[in-house]
């Protein structure tokens, strides 16, 4: 299994990104997957995550409203569009693959990429 995450980089406040999490070596449209992050000195936290077939969506309260997980079963692509940008959203973004219970659990994640950074400057 390899999960490649892109699309990070530095953009101002209030600015967008759009992550991408390209999947491979797994039935990718079988899986819910999963967006988390991890800023400087704190523990990993969940942001978002959506079922195998787009059909629902979860978000931390921190991001709903702001940010839109969505999916490309044909290209095996997970997308985190994220809006209205703070400077607490700086973080190594993760997607994951989600292998049980509940969605906002690190430990229900098996498979993790490798990191993407964000980086929010105000």
């Amino acid at each position: 299994v390899q999960l490649q995450a892109s699309g990070g980089g530095l953009v101002q406040a209030g600015g967008s990104l759009r992550l991408s999490c390209a999947a491979s070596g797994y039935r990718f449209s079988h899986y819910d997957m999963g967006w988390f992050r991890q800023a400087p000195g704190s523990e990993r936290e969940f942001v978002a995550a959506i079922t195998y077939n787009g059909g629902s969506e979860y978000y931390a309260d921190s991001v709903k409203g702001r940010f839109t997980i969505s999916r490309d079963n044909a290209k095996n692509t997970v997308y985190l569009q994220m809006n209205s940008l703070k400077s607490e959203d700086t973080a190594v973004y993760y997607c994951a693959v989600f292998v049980g219970g509940r969605h906002y659990s690190t430990a229900n994640y098996r498979y993790w990429g490798q990191g993407t950074l964000v980086t929010v400057s105000s």
